[in-house]
């Protein structure tokens, strides 16, 4: 849900939207059109290749084995493209020691303009549930692990990559594309690669799913925190001699609550205690006592003041000669709304009423993160999030699908929009 001091803004944007994409219909551009309709068949058979080769965040096996198909696809459609090694890793709670390399192609054109695409190949999902669940086709529907979230933007990339090269359409100055392969665990080793590669463009498409209940494209998401409390204490016999212990679950417990009202509804700020632990025996004085808190912000800047706060609270205890450490991770920045992002995305409105079809733009966070973020960090240019197909069931093991009848749709809108950018003919 939009957050209320937003939601004005909100109605009014989409407003404006409506009346300039209405103004700007006209016929579709050909041949990206035509070509967009005969590449369907293709981007359903590439799906099913990604879907079938299993890559958990966690499966490196599986990881270089996707890597090494996207990599050789886009070097086939004439991309410098290589494998990238994460070298900056940012370590959170549950990062392991090693993550997937990224995908990293780069096409060179004749123009001046620099536009990057991005997707991620890693799934939520564990080593042999492919076995019980391979990909299929029902319908206008494509089933499979991963379809969703987010293999078919993979596909989106590397076919709208193809009608590129069967227009022979090089009037961009780079087109940069970066697949990654630890998006779910909050991508702690592409970040770094997709801040700086994001400060180099003039445009930023990162090809997530749109909802599966209409076409849209996002300008904002939440950023994502979590906060790790831990106490030490000393144990001791809760019958007869709890005086001599330290109770780190008490102590905990009056953390939690004194940080309870962390939560800013004027900025959107979330913090919610969600997980709690102490103790070993029934029996036992606990000496130690853990708590996690989800946090959602809007602004980067509810960051810093919010761990400035966290460290100023912990000093204040309950029961002395207990030791209190309170540990936060940024897992991801938000994605804040950029007057060029809105513009571009008015044009893109445009876009897509040349085929007849409505596209929606939301201007404020929906609750998840994005690694569009991470590409937004060091520039102004627009970033823009949802360029993959209409898709349903992210992480779910037997839900997860993309309805076909948006393929063309989607390639033709990311077709369209590279184009225009590169030739200065959006957002202005």
């Amino acid at each position: 849900m939009p957050h209320p001091a937003l939601r004005p803004l909100s109605l009014s944007f989409a407003l404006a939207m409506a009346t300039l994409a209405g103004a700007a219909h006209a016929a579709p551009v050909e041949p990206a059109y035509q070509l967009a309709q005969q590449e369907k068949p293709a981007l359903i058979e590439t799906m099913k290749d990604l879907v079938s080769i299993e890559s958990g965040s966690k499966d490196l096996e599986g990881l270089d084995r996707i890597a090494n198909l996207i990599r050789d696809r886009l070097a086939a459609l004439g991309g410098d493209a290589k494998l990238v090694e994460p070298t900056e890793v940012y370590r959170m709670e549950d990062t392991p020691e090693k993550v997937g390399k990224m995908v990293l192609a780069q096409f060179k054109g004749t123009g001046k303009r620099k536009i990057m695409l991005i997707a991620h190949m890693d799934t939520v999902y564990l080593r042999g549930m492919l076995a019980q669940q391979p990909f299929r086709v029902e319908g206008d529907r494509a089933y499979g692990l991963g379809i969703a979230d987010d293999k078919n933007g993979v596909a989106v990339i590397l076919h709208t990559v193809a009608i590129l090269q069967k227009m022979n359409f090089k009037d961009y100055g780079t087109l940069t594309v970066l697949i990654n392969g630890d998006e779910e665990i909050s991508s702690p080793g592409a970040r770094a690669t997709m801040t700086k590669l994001g400060a180099e463009q003039d445009a930023v498409f990162s090809c997530e799913a749109t909802r599966i209940n209409g076409d849209r494209l996002s300008l904002a998401t939440s950023g994502i925190g979590a906060i790790a409390l831990k106490v030490d204490g000393k144990s001791s016999h809760a019958g007869s001699s709890p005086e001599l212990g330290r109770n780190a679950f008490y102590e905990m417990a009056h953390q939690v609550l004194q940080m309870r009202d962390l939560s800013n509804p004027d900025t959107g700020l979330k913090v919610n205690w969600t997980i709690a632990s102490a103790g070993t025996n029934r029996n036992v004085i606990p000496a130690v006592a853990t708590a996690q808190a989800d946090v959602r912000v809007l602004r980067t800047a509810d960051y810093d003041g919010l761990e400035k706060t966290l460290q100023e609270r912990i000093q204040k205890k309950l029961i002395p000669d207990t030791k209190v450490e309170v540990k936060f991770e940024r897992r991801r920045p938000p994605l804040e709304v950029t007057p060029a992002a809105r513009k571009l995305a008015a044009h893109a409105q445009g876009i897509y009423a040349e085929i007849g079809e409505k596209l929606a733009v939301y201007d404020t966070a929906e609750g998840g993160g994005t690694d569009a973020a991470f590409a937004a960090a060091g520039t102004k240019a627009p970033v823009i999030e949802r360029f993959g197909l209409r898709g349903f069931g992210a992480h779910s093991n037997d839900a997860e699908y993309v309805d076909l009848n948006s393929v063309t749709p989607r390639l033709y809108l990311l077709t369209r929009m590279i184009m225009d950018v590169s030739q200065d003919k959006a957002g202005k």
